[in-house]
């Protein structure tokens, strides 16, 4: 498994491996999964993908339902029927609930009653995202460091188990890991921080150079689906709505997604069996793979 923050070049390092290793790509982003969404989600490029194969990449439409749980069933079903013709697969990506959820499994929740679901909804359509993360860092201050501010899905979740147990959603996530019959190796990328952002913004900044304005307005009509409230189209939309400039909207988009991959790495850090290398580390980072797989 490598992860790693959002544009720190985890598309790059993964196919260098992969092709060293001469196995597959298991995609764990949970924006990449969307035919409809290329541009903004950075989906690797027609070259890039003809070097190794990728599978969960563009294969959904945001007209589906489908989350960490979906994501989970369908990678170990194709896991399956993959180790039967090789023994290594390599999974790449930065959603951390996505690569938790087939590394270790779902933690089992309580069913929210519907009044409750509805009542958070009607909160959130009257008084907005920042209000729901207001409440999320007050009552479950834990899972507010760790996860996307931005999904309103998530702050909803965490709001309606909090009011129908009285208990944090931090605290259903166990983390308890369920069997699995393969062995997982953990390596993870990182580098100087400062680096790190501007890598950011010039990737912002070549998103919008290859048609990101263009793609964001096509998927206007579905804007209020999850898939689309996420970093580089929520500002977009924004900025179609008149609220924002299109200089302030890109500005915000290299903002958000500085914080998301703060974020990111927080997440990835509290995993103590994770490896850190440097993206320019490539040899020492097939050497340690090396030693995990003949152990």
């Amino acid at each position: 498994m490598l992860c790693g923050p959002t544009g720190i070049g985890k598309t790059r390092v993964a196919i260098e491996l992969a092709a060293q290793l001469g196995c597959e790509i298991i995609s764990s982003d949970s924006r990449q999964l969307y035919r409809e969404m290329a541009i903004g989600t950075a989906v690797p490029t027609p070259g890039e993908l003809s070097r190794v194969p990728h599978h969960f990449i563009q294969n959904h439409s945001v007209q589906e339902s489908y989350n960490a749980s979906s994501f989970e069933q369908e990678v170990l079903e194709f896991l399956d029927s993959y180790y039967q013709r090789n023994h290594i697969a390599l999974m790449v990506g930065g959603s951390g609930m996505y690569i938790d959820a087939v590394c270790q499994g779902i933690d089992d929740l309580p069913t929210i009653k519907e009044e409750v679901r509805i009542k958070w909804r009607l909160l959130y359509q009257e008084k907005g995202l920042e209000y729901l993360q207001q409440q999320v860092t007050r009552v479950d201050p834990d899972y507010a460091k760790k996860v996307d501010l931005y999904n309103p899905n998530r702050m909803l979740k965490a709001l309606e188990v909090f009011e129908q147990t009285g208990r944090t959603y931090s605290s259903f996530l166990t983390h308890t890991a369920k069997e699995r019959p393969f062995r997982i190796h953990k390596l993870a990328l990182d580098m100087d921080r400062q680096e790190l952002y501007e890598q950011i913004n010039r990737r912002v900044d070549q998103m919008e150079a290859n048609g990101l304005v263009e793609e964001a307005r096509r998927m206007l009509p579905c804007r209020q689906l999850t898939p689309l409230k996420t970093v580089g189209y929520k500002e977009l939309f924004q900025h179609f709505d008149g609220e924002l400039t299109l200089e302030e909207a890109l500005i915000q988009i290299k903002n958000h997604s500085r914080a998301y991959a703060r974020r990111q790495l927080t997440w990835f850090r509290r995993d103590k069996q994770m490896q850190w290398f440097h993206p320019k580390d490539l040899d020492a980072m097939l050497q340690w793979i090396q030693e995990q797989l003949s152990m």
